[in-house]
């Protein structure tokens, strides 16, 4: 069977027009969810950091025991400094730490110490009751940025938890 010489098979322009409108708005829509999925990656990875952090925190205040009168501590380099903190009950310890979670500066004690250059991170711990000879009992928060008082400004975001250690 012969088509005639006019009838070609193809797309008209108005159709094209429309498919192209089509195609760039759901483009633009895809476009627009870019920046938030972002920004919900980058609190993913921070929350991570924050919770990789604490475990660290707790690990070491787990690993904190009692010495007999007269022996010293065998931490050295390992753990965050805090050892025989339990007894200073009064007076919370704040460490800081970097994007990559590492300690940057040392065990500062007070309600709010400046942070270092380079701290992303903040992590305080409140000695809750004072120890017994068989428990002890923190608070662990870390909050980011580290530069945020978290009392009285708004941190970006926090993770907390309590520890009870039987020593």
């Amino acid at each position: 069977m012969k088509r005639a010489l006019g009838a070609t098979a193809g797309f008209s322009l108005v159709e094209l027009v429309i498919a192209l409108g089509v195609a760039a708005f759901c483009l633009i829509a895809v476009m627009g969810m870019l920046p938030t999925g972002l920004k919900v990656q980058q609190a993913s990875i921070q929350q991570t950091t924050a919770n990789e952090i604490m475990a660290a925190i707790l690990n070491d205040l787990r690993a904190d025991v009692v010495l007999p009168p007269g022996q010293a501590s065998k931490e050295q380099d390992s753990g965050f400094g805090l050892h025989g903190h339990w007894a200073l009950v009064a007076v919370p310890d704040t460490l800081f730490f970097t994007n990559e979670g590492n300690q940057t500066g040392s065990v500062a004690q007070g309600t709010f110490p400046p942070a270092p250059a380079g701290a992303v991170f903040r992590a305080k711990i409140t000695y809750l009751f004072p120890p017994t000879a068989t428990t002890s009992v923190a608070n662990v928060i870390v909050t980011w940025p580290a530069q945020v008082d978290p009392t009285t400004g708004t941190p970006v975001g926090s993770v907390g938890t309590y520890i009870a250690v039987n020593r």
